[in-house]
């Protein structure tokens, strides 16, 4: 079929003279039988067909999921619950076997016998539940997050060449043989050979660690799978796919691959990697540990303390060391190990995984990809947004509405008729040749064309079409690849030229360039009036009357220019050019053709979005590329600034000079002077944004610690997306080194998306908060009583497997209930809780504690006066072991289960509000679920009391119930009035330090930043090309 195998390809890589031998690129497209100006014909169905079976696909088969059973068995290996089940198979054992006893007791023996092995079974039926139920949700999370995957590797594409035209493919649709075009940002697909390229740099430390970009040319043409694009463009024969290229071969060294065959549905793309646990703690993670870690020492703490006790009463009542006192010791550790789990919260991370997974999907929903987990929830503690400007707060539909030509400055696009005609050739071939080609302008039948690629030279290939003039015929005319030389546009260049043979004179070289004014306009020595090129003598006045003017509209200034260089005598073929030294090349002598003035409007629902942030306290502080004047003016109309507010608006060179000291390191206490006021960075460089993000991370001036969110969409936004707590990369325009290193994607581009994200990041934090306040609630009085009742009678008043019954059924439905709730726009009125606020409030400390109150002293009332007063039997027994089920124990379970329910409610405000009722009819769901789980208990005392050690109540006793539990709505109208110390609200941010000592941050910077500060970087965003992470 083809005559160079998949082996042969491999082989090649690794050998230049190989290479030589089979002819070049051209020997290899012959081979491959790829036309290198068509591409392949997808249309040829038997030709795709005979690729993918001869050479593969690219896709990589990762290791399949844990089986649900797998699930279970590693959920069984928790020491607490592997304890309970032998426990419970012990007690299940010994309830057969009694010393004999006379014929009239027979009976009694019997009964009692029934009784103990009902207890054992209902505890192991209980942990057998709890196992499942965990099992399920750890299950089905694993399911989403894998969904969740799929989805986000689907968002890669590239532009392949196919039937003659480019078309941008998802990366797992790549065949060998296909000719791909890539480009600065992108993640290489496949491995490949360069056909031809331009100033082509690659990242190859996904490789070999080496962290310097590699130039790339004829010269040294491979290219592989998982590195990065960071400089230039090229043309690419794709030779390698899936497990045949470089990142699919170490992988399956790794074992991190599922080498069975013919599982399509267990294949995934090999680029972008989902990491769910990337990234250093999250700020709910952390205290979530924390506290988990408190609890468990204060839970072994009571368990031991109530097994001694409970023993030592059994030794005081019996000393004689016979049966019924080991019976009663093993019931005792029983108990004991089921307040440990009780006292443990291990429902909390069942609540966070289904806050998790239910906001996820909504978010989906809002157009934020959800990449990592921990993003999710770090946005709603966030106090600070850095935000982009292009397409985030603007449109991202970029019209030229302004220009500086032939000497006049028009307000408006002129007509064509006023502009000369040498002008309008030679600004037509500077801007169609002066731009990626992947830029283009498609009419459709919708009143504006459809702009597709980079929107700023969209806007200018808009402005040459309206004045008559045709872009594609200068394009197909100069080809990419009779171009000797481009220099592309980047963050620290600020501009981009391309250099060409000059269309009319012989070995002269024609250099279009367009750029920044301060880049181009400032090194014009010439500039085109009239179709003759006069000397540049009114530069200041042009700077002052039209370029400040522009940007002082908000207008994006480009400035668009070109130099001839004609051989000399020395050098007449011009074969002595140094293409290495651009700034003598060209930044000198330069021909000012045109100045244009380009409007990017404000996104209508920006200035609202931004005033929801202020409101919800967080500050906006927008990083742009753009001039300081351009920036204010955007700035202004967003409503990041106000009239009359205290601000500071710094370009990148004072910024530096602030908070530099003078051997050039940075001081965070002179960063701290100025970061509280700081609102626009102007001509932020990458490496602007991660000081200022890293530095706000590290300062104190916030006693609860700065909680940062960035934007970014570049390449070398990467390690400021990564240092931050939540980056948000654009779905649109962003990179796929910017995709990979953050923790959301905005497939919209658009700042009201980074609102919703931050409601959604407080929704889940507030649910994981109820839930903790609820069973915070619970798990306190279980333990308390369990371990009081075995002080004062020698018995808890709620058997084990009653705890372990609330344990499940109260976690499982409570989890589902508190945490599936829709955010509402309230949650953005209060101030962020930052990075060190505990995770239990004061308010909510108040509300536990006082229910806490309420429901023991209920139980203990019944508990030693409950016969008195409800006309029962004492069921207060002699000994443990004489336990059998009354109505008296029954109405103490019942009471504490109703209390249980109706807190339920009163947990859903964890803010002092009164009316706990409020948002009702927005959260059907939590009464369904809360009514499921009365109905579910009802059934089971009523129909099935002896699981529970339980028996039948009275319908006054029932009553009496309902009366207890609506009294813990009632009682928590009193907690409510009692006043709560807010420590948790935003302090004012003041310059102040209690130290004098000076934080310094060396500035020794390898490829843009400290080695140190990419480590994170590096290890977690590039080097995750050649891991497939299990989620």
């Amino acid at each position: 079929m083809f005559d160079i195998s998949s082996k042969e390809l491999s082989e090649l890589i690794k050998s230049s003279e190989l290479l030589a031998k089979l002819g070049g690129v051209d020997g290899l497209l012959l081979k491959l039988k790829a036309d290198p100006k068509k591409g392949l014909d997808s249309t040829d169905e038997n030709d795709i067909k005979s690729r993918i079976t001869y050479f593969g696909c690219n896709v990589i088969p990762i290791r399949s999921s844990d089986s649900f059973f797998h699930i279970m068995f590693n959920t069984v290996k928790d020491p607490t619950l592997i304890i309970l089940i032998i426990s419970a198979i012990i007690s299940l054992s010994t309830s057969f076997f009694h010393k004999e006893s006379k014929m009239d007791e027979e009976y009694t023996i019997m009964h009692k016998a029934n009784l103990e092995w009902i207890e054992g079974m209902a505890i192991l039926i209980t942990v057998i539940a709890i196992v499942f139920v965990s099992s399920f949700y750890e299950w089905k999370k694993e399911k989403e997050f894998r969904n969740l995957k799929s989805k986000i590797d689907s968002e890669q594409k590239i532009s392949v060449l196919r039937n003659g035209k480019f078309e941008n493919l998802q990366v797992n649709q790549l065949l060998v043989g296909d000719i791909c075009h890539i480009y600065y940002g992108n993640l290489i697909p496949a491995d490949g050979i360069i056909i031809e390229s331009s100033d082509l740099q690659i990242d190859e430390s996904s490789l070999t660690g080496e962290t310097c970009p590699v130039k790339k040319s004829l010269n040294l043409p491979w290219l592989f799978s998982g590195t990065h694009v960071m400089e230039g463009h090229a043309s690419m024969l794709v030779l390698a796919v899936g497990l045949q290229s470089q990142t699919g071969l170490i992988m399956s060294l790794m074992g991190a691959v599922d080498n069975k065959k013919n599982k399509k549905s267990k294949v995934q793309t090999s680029n972008i990697q989902t990491e769910i646990n990337t990234k250093e703690q999250s700020v709910l993670q952390a205290k979530i540990n924390r506290l988990i870690k408190k609890l468990g020492y204060i839970g072994i703490c009571i368990s031991i303390l109530t097994v001694v006790i409970l023993m030592a009463h059994h030794v005081y009542i019996k000393p004689k060391l016979d049966y019924d006192l080991l019976s009663a010791f093993f019931k005792s550790l029983i108990i004991g190990i089921t307040i440990l789990v009780v006292a443990v919260p291990e429902g909390l991370p069942l609540a966070v995984t289904i806050s998790f997974a239910y906001a996820i999907k909504r978010m989906i929903k809002e157009n934020n990809l959800v990449r990592h987990l921990t993003g999710c929830e770090t946005m709603g503690n966030a106090t600070t947004i850095c935000s982009d400007k292009t397409g985030t707060l603007t449109t991202n539909r970029m019209t030229v509405v302004q220009c500086y030509i032939n000497g006049i400055h028009y307000h408006n696009q002129p007509n064509s008729n006023q502009i000369p005609t040498q002008i309008k050739t030679i600004l037509e071939s500077a801007i169609a040749i002066n731009s990626s080609y992947t830029s283009k302008i498609e009419n459709t039948l919708e009143s504006e064309p459809f702009q597709i690629g980079n929107k700023t030279e969209c806007a200018l290939l808009g402005f040459i079409e309206n004045l008559g003039l045709n872009y594609n015929s200068i394009r197909n005319s100069n080809p990419t690849n009779t171009f000797l030389k481009v220099y592309t546009f980047n963050s620290f260049r600020k501009s981009m030229s391309t250099c060409i043979k000059h269309p009319t004179l012989n070995n002269a070289i024609r250099i279009f360039t367009k750029g920044a004014p301060e880049t181009i306009l400032s090194n014009c020595k010439y500039i085109m009036i009239n179709d003759t090129i006069k000397e540049l003598n009114d530069l200041n006045d042009i700077k002052n009357e039209v370029v400040d003017k522009m940007a002082n509209e908000g207008l994006r200034i480009i400035c668009i220019a070109y130099k001839d260089l004609i051989p000399d005598k020395s050098n007449k073929k011009m074969t002595e050019i140094d293409w290495e030294n651009e700034e003598n090349l060209i930044k000198t002598d330069l021909t000012c053709i045109c100045i244009c003035g380009i409007e990017d409007p404000v996104r209508v629902e920006v200035p609202a979005a931004i005033e929801k942030c202020k409101k919800a306290g967080i500050v906006v502080r927008m990083l742009t590329g753009d001039s300081i004047n351009t920036a204010r003016c955007i700035a202004r109309k967003c409503g990041i600034i106000g009239l009359d507010e205290d601000f500071l608006i710094l370009d990148s060179e004072e910024f530096n000079e602030k908070i530099k000291n003078s051997k050039g390191d940075v001081v965070q206490q002179k960063l701290d002077e100025i970061w509280p006021k700081l609102r626009v960075l102007a001509r932020a460089s990458p490496m602007d944004k991660f000081l200022l993000v890293k530095h706000l991370k590290l300062s104190t001036l916030n006693k609860n610690g700065e909680v940062v969110a960035v934007t970014g969409d570049g390449t070398n936004d990467g390690p400021a997306l990564r240092k931050a707590d939540v980056g948000f990369a654009m779905g649109i325009q962003g990179t796929d080194v910017a995709k990979e290193a953050s923790d959301i994607i905005l497939t919209d581009d658009n700042f009201n998306s980074i609102v919703k994200a931050v409601l959604w990041g407080r929704n889940v934090y507030d649910s994981i908060a109820k839930f903790l306040q609820f069973q915070m609630t619970v798990n306190s009085v279980g333990v308390i009583c369990a371990f009081l009742g075995s002080c004062f009678i020698g018995i808890s008043p709620l058997r084990a497997v009653q705890m372990l019954w609330i344990n499940l059924i109260m976690d499982t439905l409570a989890s589902l209930a508190l945490s599936t709730e829709e955010p509402s726009e309230e949650l953005l009125n209060r101030k962020p809780y930052g990075r060190f606020k505990p995770l239990i409030s004061n308010i909510m400390m108040k509300n536990i504690f006082g229910h806490c109150i309420y429901q023991i002293l209920v139980i203990f009332v019944i508990l030693f006066f409950g016969p008195t007063l409800f006309g029962i039997n004492n069921g207060i027994p002699e000994s443990m072991d004489n336990f059998e089920p009354n109505q008296h124990f029954t109405l103490i379970f019942n009471v504490f289960v109703f209390m249980t329910l109706f807190n339920q409610i009163n947990s859903r405000k964890i803010n002092g509000e009164r009316n706990v009722f409020k948002g009702s009819r927005s959260h059907c769901w939590f009464y369904i679920i809360w009514f499921i789980g009365l109905i579910f208990h009802v059934l089971i005392i009523h129909y099935a009391s002896f699981v529970l050690a339980c028996t039948r109540l009275s319908l006054d006793q029932w009553l009496w119930c309902f009366v207890f539990g609506i009294g813990s709505l009632l009682w928590n109208q009193v907690i409510a009035t009692i006043p709560t110390d807010q420590k948790f609200t935003r302090p004012e941010t003041k310059c102040l330090y209690s130290s004098t000592q000076q934080h310094v941050v060396s500035n020794e910077f390898g490829f843009d930043l400290t080695k140190d500060d990419l480590d994170q970087f590096e290890s977690n965003s590039i080097n995750s090309n050649l891991i497939v992470k299990r989620i």
